[in-house]
């Protein structure tokens, strides 16, 4: 199902998927954000101020500012703008270090999305059915 005939091009086609995958997988670490502090405040008693996701950012904004992880030694953050500017920095950085090839830069015709080897720690590649099978959920899912 393509009304705006976004697929007709196949190099255009595979762009957009691997921007899929990529942003899928950015949204499932998001996830995990959103969950590890409240996790380790309640069952690892660290002493986070405010481990719910969707109250946390507001300290940013509070007289001491924002301690990541409940800890001002890690990073003691007072203004939302270098917040802002050093997020979108760090993000392009890695980001441009990715489509360059990244750290297990691969030969061409490898696949960018699916580098296997030190990504794939858990071997899911290694079984060519299954394997498949995984990429269809992952972009089912993501």
């Amino acid at each position: 199902w393509d009304t705006q005939g976004l697929s007709v091009d196949p190099t255009t086609f595979a762009a957009f998927r691997e921007t899929e995958v990529i942003h899928a997988r950015f949204a499932m670490l998001g996830a995990l954000g959103c969950l590890f502090p409240e996790v380790l405040s309640k069952f690892g008693g660290v002493p986070i101020a405010e481990p719910v996701w969707f109250k946390a950012g507001a300290q940013i904004f509070s007289e001491g500012g924002l301690d990541y992880l409940g800890n001002p030694n890690l990073i003691h953050a007072q203004s939302i703008t270098a917040i802002l500017t050093f997020q979108v920095i760090l993000m392009g950085a890695s980001e441009a270090y990715r489509v360059n090839g990244g750290p297990l830069a691969k030969p061409e015709g490898s696949d960018p999305i699916y580098p296997g080897g030190a990504l794939d720690p858990l071997g899911l590649s290694k079984n060519e059915a299954n394997f498949a099978d995984l990429k269809v959920k992952e972009i089912k899912n993501g």
